[in-house]
């Protein structure tokens, strides 16, 4: 599958390499194709920076060691995609349609009020319950 992962996932992987996200990542990273978008990695560093600045390198360092697909997806008219409470995740919103994910992945609440059909948007206890054996 084509999943789409948003910032909270990438920066919760990266800087706690035991933690239960970090498993469901590794879990992502062997089983499916991972799918950003510019604006994910440009949030990942600004966070990184306001909340952890002595761990940014280890980001940056997490990042890079990624395979991932990139999508720079940032003219669009914001119309053309479902609300969503925060504008700021638009950008990743409708980067996870074009792109044509199967499934986004988040932590974050206000995705879990959009309805739409693709991708399947899903926090971390559901991607366990339904992909993890």
């Amino acid at each position: 599958m084509r999943i789409f992962v948003d910032t909270n996932i990438i920066i919760s992987a990266g800087l706690f390499p035991e933690s239960i996200v970090a498993k469901v990542f590794q879990h992502i990273i062997t089983n499916h194709k991972i799918i950003l978008c510019k604006q994910t990695i440009e949030e990942v560093k600004s966070v990184c920076k306001r909340k952890f600045p002595g761990r940014i390198k280890i980001v940056n360092a997490f990042l890079n060691s990624l395979e991932y697909e990139l999508i720079d997806f940032h003219n669009f008219d914001k119309t053309k995609y479902p609300e969503i409470r925060d504008d700021c995740d638009i950008p990743i919103l409708a980067s996870a349609i074009e792109s044509n994910a199967d499934i986004l992945i988040s932590g974050d609440k206000d995705f879990e009020e959009v309805k739409i059909k693709k991708p399947k948007i899903i926090n971390l206890k559901k991607y366990i319950e339904e992909y993890m054996p």
